[in-house]
């Protein structure tokens, strides 16, 4: 956002430039319609040899399945239990082969995976070339690498996990029928049950797993923006701001967090139900099932069906498909996006364009706010509409709330009632479109340029700098500093200089709208003056201008000005709040009679830095009461004098 001092934060997504368009229309023969499970159906009927060829081979694994059970039935009915060891051993032995056939099948169901995977990795990576390349979409070719393997790998183990589900559950459920049908009716039942109540989780965990991983990116480029901001963000006193907004983030998080927990249990309870119940109901009906005609060896087999077969896979199915199929559909959205028609372009930062019907730059409409929710309202019931194009002068005691009101404006804080709209639009959704600068100028360690672009998204041509620094009048301390790429030492420069680096900052900013809550207080009225027109008469269209102004010659310079009395208040031009508005008038006469007197503030004389002739015995300059005045030559906090831009 466009304030003075918490650009780096990002706090807010909003852009300074105009912004354009990341979209384009899709290049002639990219197709991408239908949805992402109708065009994953087209990819699959797409490749039917390859699946067949891969069920082909997974029939060795249903065979593998159903001798694991069965064998072991007929080795205990037919051999050990009866006393026939050799007969044990060799249908003991007739497993083992099946278990080696069925690992060669499954050795060959690889490569059958691989021929179903590659080609989607292919299609995939055509895809984001196609967006990145040919329509420029920088964005998209980051998903060549990362995403696209990502996606790739959890394919190939969704298609590994279902394939294996479902061959083993007909092998198992085959032998079970064939040991005795009793077996299937106990086992068949929960099974079902616990798997159709896992396919209803499917697309509500899917939803839910999405909305958690992008609530987590936002919360992680939240933080990332945030955390190398701190001192920019303390700097503007936007930490309320920025820690409601991070506790948002992280609100948002946490709930889709919960929620996907939620629906997380119901996936333990599908396994539950579908693979530890069926070994307790074949415990609880063994005596039942023996005395219906099931042998021994069929009840052994059955919990070896269950316990080796049936809950491994049931297993890998859930998590594999619940937790992989879901971040699956998440990166596929994606990378494959099912509409072609570009997005609506995002509404640029740049100024409105003057109409007739066109809203105010800045409007209040009844707001009241008060530091705390017991302290007295610092503004009340305040309303105000400040056209495009217009000056405003802001005034008042000291304390009265002239601050607080620019830090409303700017959205750093929130009334506790009425409203606040910029160009039409409510102030939170509209801080691109202003730029606020506070008293103390905040400049950091960099070169000149760096600084001077601080709230622009990329670096400010030279040409453009000089224009914008010979306008606000900051070309003499370019020059003295050695020009735009001269590096600049925060604490070498006074508060006059980091002043005209804060409004030249400020001035190349793409905000119309401009707040500059004292920001010209150290510098002499012809640099105040020149700073100020600068920002009025620069073409901004739409733009506007509202100062806190601590000069009479201030306030006569701004078309309206705004009297700030508590519960009163007081706006139209100088001369009408002259007559009406007797502190108005009583300010008006201490700025007459000390030009160089802070507005209201009756404690301190304000540092004044001339236009590059500080020092020259034209202003007398304080940091301490009226009455211990120090002659002009230090007009920083304890330093040597430096000169004045």
């Amino acid at each position: 956002m466009p304030n003075e001092a918490t650009r780096p934060t990002g706090t807010h997504a909003h852009s300074d430039a105009p912004a354009e368009s990341t979209q384009a229309t899709p290049p002639t023969g990219a197709h991408h319609t239908g949805t992402l499970p109708h065009r994953g159906l087209r990819f699959l009927l797409a490749r039917r040899p390859v699946l067949i060829r891969l069920a082909a081979w997974s029939v060795l694994e249903t065979g593998q399945t159903f001798l694991v059970g069965y064998g072991l039935a007929r080795a205990l009915d037919a051999g050990f239990l009866v006393g026939r060891s050799a007969v044990g051993l060799g249908w003991l032995g007739l497993a083992g082969i099946g278990a080696v056939v069925g690992a060669f099948g499954t050795g060959r169901v690889y490569r059958g995976v691989a021929d179903l995977v590659e080609p989607l990795r292919d299609r995939l990576v055509e895809r984001v070339v196609v967006r990145g390349v040919r329509e420029g979409n920088g964005g998209a070719l980051s998903g060549l690498t990362q995403q696209v393997e990502l996606a790739r790998d959890t394919f190939a183990g969704l298609v590994m996990v279902s394939r294996s589900f479902l061959f083993t559950a007909v092998g198992a459920l085959a032998g079970l029928c064939s040991l005795d049908p009793l077996l299937l009716l106990v086992v068949a039942p929960p099974l079902l049950t616990g798997v159709s109540l896992f396919a209803t989780t499917l697309r509500p965990l899917a939803r839910r797993q999405e909305t958690f991983l992008l609530a987590d990116e936002a919360l992680a480029d939240g933080l990332g923006t945030v955390c190398p901001g701190l001192r920019d963000i303390t700097a503007a006193g936007a930490e309320e701001q920025v820690a409601a907004d991070t506790a948002r983030l992280v609100d948002t998080e946490f709930r889709a967090a919960r929620s996907l927990a939620r629906w997380g249990v119901l996936r333990v309870a599908a396994l539950a139900i579908g693979g530890q119940l069926p070994i307790v109901l074949l415990l609880a009906a063994a005596p039942w099932l023996l005395g219906h005609g099931v042998t021994p060896g069929g009840l052994v087999g059955a919990l070896a069906y269950v316990t080796q077969s049936l809950l491994p896979a049931l297993q890998n199915l859930v998590h594999g498909l619940g937790t992989s199929g879901s971040r699956l559909t998440v990166v596929l959205r994606r990378l494959t996006p099912a509409s072609t028609t570009p997005p609506p372009m995002p509404t640029p930062p740049a100024t409105p364009v003057p109409h007739a019907t066109t809203p105010p730059a800045l409007t209040l409409t009844s707001v009241t706010f008060a530091y705390g929710t017991g302290g007295d309202p610092v503004l009340r019931d305040l309303t105000l509409a400040l056209p495009q194009g217009a000056h405003l002068a802001v005034v008042g005691p000291s304390g009265i709330g002239k601050s607080t009101l620019t830090a409303l404006a700017a959205g750093l804080l929130r009334p506790g009632h009425g409203t606040i709209r910029m160009y039409g639009r409510p102030v939170s959704e509209t801080l691109a479109q202003r730029v606020l600068i506070p008293q103390e100028a905040y400049v950091f360690s960099g070169t000149l340029a760096e600084n001077l672009g601080h709230l622009r998204p990329d670096p400010v041509p030279e040409a453009e700098l000089l224009a914008a620094a010979e306008a606000v009048g900051l070309t003499a301390l370019l020059k003295s500093l050695g020009g735009p790429d001269a590096p600049v030492d925060p604490s070498a420069l006074s508060a006059g200089e980091r002043q005209l680096i804060a409004l030249t900052r400020a001035y190349l900013s793409y905000a119309p709208l401009a707040l500059l809550d004292e920001a010209t207080c150290h510098l002499d009225p012809e640099a105040e003056e020149r700073a100020e027109r600068a920002f009025t008469a620069r073409e901004r269209p739409g733009g506007a201008l509202v100062v806190v102004a601590h000069r009479i010659s201030s306030a006569r310079r701004a078309g309206r000005v705004l009297v700030m009395d508590g519960r009163e208040t007081a706006l139209g031009t100088h001369d009408d709040v002259l007559r009406r508005s007797p502190l108005y008038r009583d300010l008006v006469g201490s700025w007459s009679s000390e030009p160089a007197l802070a507005l209201g503030d009756t404690d301190r004389v304000d540092a004044v830095a001339g236009s590059g002739l500080a020092g020259d015995g034209r202003h007398v300059v304080a940091h301490r009461p009226v009455g211990q005045v120090q002659v002009p030559g230090d007009l920083r906090d304890g330093g040597p004098l430096g000169g004045q831009g």
